[in-house]
Formats: structure tokens, sequence, C-alpha cells
């Protein structure tokens, strides 16, 4: 049987363009805990986010980027918070969002988000979204 044409039964990858590769590859893998598959110099870092690949592309600048450019989706939020700022991560505050004293911003529809960089400065982010939303 042929699958049908589309890319939802497709796994999706992860990338994102780092700069310092010895801060990336401690940070992705001792900070945020993710399995290093490979090195592949000078094109990437691979982890397994879970399950997903992550290619971490060395570049020699970062391209411009606004927003979120990758993020997890958590079951307990503070506790995940909780960890990852023991672990030396800080979250960003916003002054234009309602955030509470752990970083987290609840949206309108229920869902919580907070944001961190890594040490290229990319903004990441874990989110918790109510069921079904």
């Amino acid at each position: 049987m042929t699958k049908p044409f589309g890319l939802s039964g497709y796994s999706i990858i992860g990338f994102v363009t780092i700069v310092d590769v010895d801060r990336a590859k401690s940070f992705y893998g001792d900070t945020l805990g993710l399995r290093l598959i490979s090195e592949e110099p000078p094109f990437a870092l691979v982890f397994d986010a879970n399950g997903i690949m992550l290619r971490l592309g060395m570049g020699k600048e970062l391209p411009p980027a606004s927003g979120t450019v990758l993020g997890w989706q958590v079951t307990d939020i503070e506790s995940v918070v909780q960890n990852l700022k023991a672990a030396g991560v800080q979250f960003e505050h916003y002054e234009f969002l309602k955030q509470d004293d752990f970083g987290v911003w609840t949206s309108p529809t229920g869902a919580k988000v907070a944001w961190f960089k890594d040490p290229d400065g990319n903004t990441l982010s874990v989110s918790e979204h109510p069921e079904g939303k």
C-alpha cells in the first residue's frame, strides 16, 4: 500500500544554528540532557530530542531570528522550569507579558509558556498545554 502524499506520516527534524560549538554541545547535552548522536564538523552536532533528530548547524554567524526557534511540550512546567533553573538556565522576562515568579506566562487558552536562550542567543521554550488544546 502506498503512503498518501503529504508529510503527516513522517518524523520531523529540528534545525538550530549555533556558532559556539563547545558551549552548545555542553548546553544541549549536559544542561538540557539531550543525548549527542553524532558530531559532524564542520556541519552539525546531532542530538536525540526524545526520538526527534535535532541538528545544531555549525555557522559562522547566526541568522536573524524573531521569536522562538525550538520548544518542548511538557506536562509539569513548574517542575521543568525549576529543574532547568537548578541546572543554570536563566529564563526570560518580558515587560509586555504577565509572567509569574518562575517566568511562566499563561496564555488566553490556558497554555503556559516559559522562554530561555541557548549560549548563542537562540530563543527556546517549554510549554504546558491544557488537555485537547
